[in-house]
């Protein structure tokens, strides 16, 4: 069976964010935002602020597998400290060669080093080499910085250097996340590698991820701000005679999602956590963007969550 597996989307798909996706169904692994890697082993506490997960056999309360994601360029630190993601309980790790953030491609991070397969091939090899051969080791890459020129050299020495699998967002950095997602890009790379590849990028609904899986070749598929604006995307594409879920049942992920931000995010910051998410939820849900208007200027946790209970009887879209 195809898998599907939530992206590693920074400041977004925090611990709470993935428990609340994956309760919803559909989701086979998750993958957390990135471990920023620069010359040095860091401390456990790093890896368990990320990914919390690791307290609890590195899965969400439902129960579907986390891998840690690092970010770098220094082959001996990466290597390290994927060595502590695995001996922490990471199922596998993962490397970020896609981050098109200008302060991380400022610091050698993410996509830049798509400008250079054999230093991309040397950072996998080496990380390779600390975890051992029978350790996961996965990578997420873009179809280059400028252009797509370099996409199959980047994909063959990450395979050459001994990844497992690799994740191709199916645009350039410059391109950032402008639609559309050039998918038919994706299946050379998956023809010149032989590792499994997983298409990312622009997949909002059920046709989107048909239509992904045919022009890419691939038969996984890495879902990002579709399933984000739309929870139940994964769950609706196992079963496609589910009718897609309505705000009436939005409306109780929203709530857990508060309670669980009460529990876990600092006061002064728990406001804007929800509104995010809320937010996003109003580009498909019109009571979400009715709810969001009614919320925007609430400061404090408690003030919204008054808000959003009186909100349950908003007409259904």
């Amino acid at each position: 069976m195809s898998r599907i597996i939530l992206a590693p989307m920074e400041g977004l798909a925090d611990n709470i964010l993935r428990d609340c996706l994956t309760l919803v169904g559909g989701i086979d692994l998750c993958v957390t935002e990135f471990i920023r890697v620069t010359d040095q082993l860091l401390p456990e506490r790093v890896f368990y602020r990320l990914c919390p997960e690791l307290y609890d056999g590195c899965k969400t309360p439902a129960g579907v597998p986390v891998r840690v994601q690092l970010l770098g360029s220094n082959p001996e630190a990466l290597g390290l400290n994927a060595q502590r993601a695995l001996a922490l309980g990471s199922h596998g790790v993962d490397l970020n060669f896609g981050c098109p953030a200008k302060t991380v491609n400022r610091s050698q991070g993410g996509a830049i080093l798509l400008r250079e397969p054999k230093r991309i091939g040397n950072i996998v090899a080496s990380v390779r080499e600390a975890i051992g051969p029978k350790a996961w080791l996965s990578a997420k890459m873009r179809l280059g910085y400028e252009d797509t020129h370099l996409a199959v050299d980047n994909a063959q020495a990450i395979a050459a250097a001994g990844a497992n699998e690799l994740v191709v967002h199916a645009r350039t950095k410059l391109q950032g996340y402008k639609p559309p997602a050039h998918w038919h890009l994706i299946k050379p790379i998956r023809e010149a590698v032989n590792i499994p590849v997983i298409a990312n990028g622009e997949v909002w609904n059920i046709d989107d991820y048909k239509q992904c899986q045919a022009i890419s070749g691939c038969e996984d598929v890495m879902l990002g701000r579709g399933v984000v604006w739309r929870p139940d995307l994964a769950w609706s594409i196992r079963n496609p005679d589910h009718l897609y879920y309505q705000w009436q049942q939005v409306h109780p992920l929203v709530m857990g999602f508060c309670e669980r931000v009460a529990m876990q995010v600092p006061a002064r910051f728990q406001g804007a956590r929800v509104k995010q998410w809320l937010a996003l939820l109003g580009r498909v849900y019109p009571e979400a963007a009715t709810t969001f208007a009614q919320i925007k200027r609430l400061k404090t946790l408690a003030e919204i969550e008054t808000c959003l209970r009186a909100m349950t009887d908003l007409p259904q879209s």
